[in-house]
């Protein structure tokens, strides 16, 4: 430290590196990441299975689909109990945070065994237990079926869900098709799904309001008359002791005649008598239009889907030639991958030579990389133009989750900017402090590529905001030590007795937070109750990337702070002894010799070139004295 603050070239060259270093673990970071998602992907406990039907399916016919699939979830041993139903009544009451989808027939929730109970039994995995149940499932004629692995996160649906909304409906049916085809094209994407409705028709009727006029008849005359074949007309309400709400008091026809051919035959009283109603209104079958959904004013419908999990993109120059599944980590070559798809031109020779050669990358696929894919194709515009698009679901909420995490940032440091202006009255050195974030962030960065962790918006950047909170003390001790130092000794010696002071508080500080939080980073869990450990259970999972942001950023930030800090307060010191130097030189030139600031000058060269006495105490050669000294003996005046 000597060396860099008694060197008026080191300091720039220390604060280089360090800049160097931090802006190329950024742009490693780009190149190499593991991806983004929006919560921590855990191993499921619970999940729903949807079982999807189409066709005027009575309730006998869709609960015994639904027992189907019941049975073939309950054969499978990795789950413990199962609860089913069929019909609509309660389709909407998972709290998933996912809309069921419009042809759902019934579905199944199940539980798997806990976790706890089948550590370490790789045949009971989670995910291999929904994986084998739905191959089975899929062996079930008449239905298909999926299923939602129940969140440990915040509920949230199909991570691919775009929106479309127009005014224009036949713009909005063509363009939702056009982009359930894109979806069905695109490799990665699974359990595709859109809200168009249903195959089917609806009766739509037609008053001949001059017709009806003639006859003394009305529309809302017309209209009681088609609700008592329907759901009947409402008459009152009341309230009964054993419900809190209000029960509607209907009349209605009776069930047998609630048919549509009772329109021909039912009269309507006029005063004119009784008038047959298929006088004036016809009835014409149209498309089923189930129901209208608007958000904005404008009507919409959504495509949603779902990634595979456990693949890989081979990119050769940023161009994804194929999508692989990796079977084997320690193979090579082709013998690592399963081809799912290829892409563009490339066949499976071109591929294993790509492979071969080693100009292929793997990128991860997941919900935010298929997104983007998307993306490019809707923006150029193969939609009507008419067509408003968005990403909403999962994508929204992150959006929404990284807004706040950035207000949340942006907040911390202009409030910490503030106390530490307050504090040390100097916004250099006030400015300096935070640069200990920017490193943090960086050193974060690293914990995610050596943990192979992708970036959690939600873990990870909860990490990244504590750690701003965290970093700032190494050098907030630092430079007050330091100010505390300059006061009465030169400060770049104070640069180097500050560095040698504080080099113990601030490493056992450190050390000691990153030594608590490894056993969180690395997954392991204690059981104190019961005795034993376990290793990447689901509840240990929510944390690791949330401590590995802060060991991997609080252990990097520090070693960067402890040569970049003192490099900067250094490098203001011999700006500012540079700038006054050569504000000397200046005067010096341009007064003349005989001048004061030249005398000045001449003075301390001359000053400089004296070198400064040394007094050498010699302990041999003081000469014990002959009488004792006193104990307070009176200051003489020469003394």
């Amino acid at each position: 430290m000597h060396f860099i603050a008694g060197n008026p070239v080191m300091p720039l060259v220390t604060v280089a590196a360090v800049v160097f270093t931090v802006i190329s673990i950024f742009g490693y970071y780009g190149a190499n990441n593991n991806g983004v998602e929006f919560f921590v992907e855990s191993e499921p406990e619970q999940a729903i299975v949807y079982v999807r039907a189409r066709g005027n399916l009575s309730l006998e016919e869709k609960d015994d689909l639904v027992r189907q699939a019941e049975e073939v979830v309950l054969a499978h041993p990795g789950v413990t109990t199962a609860f089913s139903f069929a019909g609509d009544g309660g389709l909407n009451t998972d709290a998933s945070g996912a809309s069921t989808p419009v042809d759902t027939i019934g579905q199944v929730q199940l539980e798997t065994i806990p976790w706890e109970d089948r550590a370490g039994i790789a045949e009971l995995d989670g995910d291999l237990v929904l994986e084998e149940i739905q191959a089975e499932l899929d062996q079930i004629p008449g239905i298909q079926t999926e299923i939602l692995a129940q969140s440990r996160g915040p509920a949230s649906g199909k991570p691919v869900h775009l929106r479309l909304k127009s005014d224009n409906w036949d713009d909005l049916i063509s363009a939702t098709n056009m982009a359930r085809a894109q979806f069905e094209q695109t490799p990665g994407l699974i359990q595709i799904e859109d809200s168009l409705p249903l195959p089917g028709i609806d009766w739509q009727i037609d008053v001949d309001v001059e017709k009806a006029g003639r006859y003394g008849a009305d529309v809302a005359t017309v209209g009681a008359m088609v609700q008592m074949v329907t759901r009947g007309i409402l008459l009152d309400t009341m309230r009964v002791d054993t419900s809190d709400e209000e029960i509607e008091i209907r009349v209605r026809l009776p069930d047998q005649d609630r048919v549509l051919s009772t329109l021909d035959t039912l009269k309507v009283r006029t005063n004119q008598g009784l008038i047959p109603l298929s006088n004036f209104i016809t009835r014409t079958p149209v498309a089923k239009l189930a129901k209208i959904d608007r958000i904005e004013q404008q009507r919409y419908f959504d495509v949603k889907a779902g990634v595979a999990a456990g693949l890989t993109n081979l990119t050769v120059d940023g161009e994804t030639v194929a999508v692989v599944r990796v079977v084997s980590d320690d193979a090579t070559g082709m013998d690592r991958y399963d081809v799912q798809t290829l892409l563009g031109e490339t066949t499976s020779s071109s591929l294993t030579a790509l492979v071969d050669a080693g100009e292929t990358t793997e990128t991860p696929l997941n919900a935010n990389e298929r997104i983007a894919l998307l993306t490019e194709w809707l923006d150029t515009n193969p939609l009507p133009a008419s067509i408003n698009w968005e990403w909403t679901g999962d994508q929204e909420d992150q959006a929404e989750s990284g807004a706040f995490l950035q207000v949340a940032f942006a907040g911390a440091l202009g409030l910490m900017f503030i106390i530490l202006l307050a504090q040390f009255n100097s916004i250099y050195n006030s400015l300096l402090v935070l640069m200990a974030v920017v490193m943090s962030t960086a050193g974060s960065l690293v914990g995610m590529l050596v943990m192979d962790q992708p970036f959690s918006i939600i873990m990870t950047g909860t990490g990244i905001v504590a750690l701003a909170g965290i970093v700032v003390n190494n050098n907030i001790i630092l430079i007050d030590t330091y100010q505390e130092y300059s006061k009465y000794m030169p400060k770049a010696e104070a640069i180097t007795r500050t560095a040698e002071a504080r080099i113990r508080p601030v490493l056992l500080t450190t050390i000691t937070t990153m030594a608590g939080l490894a056993p969180m980073m690395f997954g392991l869990s204690l059981d104190f109750m019961n005795g034993g450990y376990s290793i990447d259970s689901p509840t240990a999972l929510w944390w690791k990337q949330l401590a590995t942001a802060v060991v991997f950023g609080l252990g990097i930030a520090t070693m960067l702070t402890l040569v970049f800090t003192p490099s900067m307060l250094a490098l203001r010191v011999w700006f500012v002894t540079y700038v006054q130097w050569f504000a000397q030189l200046l005067a010096k030139l341009s007064m003349g010799r005989g001048s004061r600031a030249a005398r000045d000058w001449a003075l301390r060269r001359q000053a400089a070139r004296i070198k400064i006495p040394e007094i050498v105490w010699d302990e041999d050669a003081v000469a014990e004295p002959e009488t004792p000294l006193e104990l307070n003996p009176p200051m003489q005046a020469a003394e």
